[in-house]
């Protein structure tokens, strides 16, 4: 039996789909959870139901320079509260006990999603991350920092987690033509080396097809460190550039659930422990995923009760 940390899925894209607006914001789900914050609740609620044991704030674009661009970065604070009181909602709703789950706060890319040129300096992201430190922590278990197309911006996350004295759990997007490089061109061998340096906790690969995944996860194994992976379901993101919206991006229909599942456990043959879903898994993918795992014999946990924190 294998201890499996079990993430939910692609939050952000199953609220965005929900949505009455027929065009994506640039904001993506943050807007939709301004305007119809009922439908974030419900995805939190289904994605509790169908088994997740860590449950993701929706805040990946509630950054202060997305908010400055975008939105109005007067609502910082407040859209950090309205995240955390809409998941308490949910757990409430859902009727299971709080010690039986983990909230993740989330620390994304601060401008834009796999364009590594977009990226602040180091010094600067380290005080953005700081800032979105102080959003979150009174109301989140751990912080995952997800979806870094590029190293200098994953070390400023990390950086400013220890700073917290708190762990950091490290995952980045790689390219998908199996170069095993970040979406800046970086080799994945060196971004573990110095991620693995500035302090990870654990290292995961996110918001790829589970193709590339699944060739570069022998990279993370040899690290020593917990490792995982939760894939997207998109033929592709390259026509997403920073400003426009996800209404770009279509979604593959060759990846069905079992097919999911199918590279879910050859990653947990590579040795992954951390196991979930990104844009386009949905609750009925988490839901396949937690019963067949659970009768595979795997046990599905939080990371509080795993070692990570030790």
């Amino acid at each position: 039996m294998t201890d499996i940390i079990f993430l939910d899925g692609g939050l952000g894209q199953e609220i965005n789909k929900r949505s009455f607006n027929t065009k994506s914001h640039p904001l993506w789900s943050l807007k939709v959870m301004y305007d119809q914050p009922d439908i974030v609740l419900k995805v939190h609620l289904d994605f509790i139901q169908a088994g997740a044991k860590v449950l993701t704030l929706n805040n990946y674009t509630a950054t202060l320079p997305r908010l400055q661009k975008y939105g109005d970065p007067k609502k910082f604070f407040k859209t950090h509260e309205l995240a955390s009181s809409i998941m308490q909602d949910a757990i409430k709703k859902a009727n299971i006990h709080r010690e039986e789950i983990d909230i993740a706060g989330c620390l994304p890319p601060l401008e834009a999603s796999y364009v590594s040129s977009e990226a602040l300096t180091f010094d600067e992201s380290v005080k953005h991350y700081h800032e979105l430190i102080m959003a979150q922590k009174n109301y989140v278990d751990l912080f995952l920092i997800e979806t870094m197309s590029n190293i200098s911006e994953a070390k400023a996350a990390i950086s400013a987690l220890l700073s917290f004295g708190l762990p950091a759990l490290v995952s980045v997007t790689i390219t998908d033509n199996f170069s095993n490089t970040l979406r800046s061109g970086e080799k994945l061998e060196l971004a573990v080396k110095q991620l693995k340096e500035s302090g990870a906790s654990a290292l995961m690969l996110n918001c790829s097809f589970p193709e590339s995944i699944e060739h570069a996860l022998p990279i993370l194994a040899k690290s020593g460190l917990p490792f995982g992976a939760y894939a997207n379901k998109f033929k592709s993101v390259k026509e997403l550039s920073p400003g426009s919206t996800v209404d770009n991006l279509s979604e593959r229909h060759d990846l069905s659930i079992n097919k999911y599942l199918d590279f879910v456990y050859r990653w947990i043959d590579i040795g992954a422990t951390i196991i979930g879903g990104c844009c386009e898994i949905g609750p009925s993918y988490i839901s396949h995923l937690s019963s067949e795992l659970q009768r595979s014999g795997h046990r599905l946990i939080s990371v509080r009760q795993s070692n990570i924190f030790n």
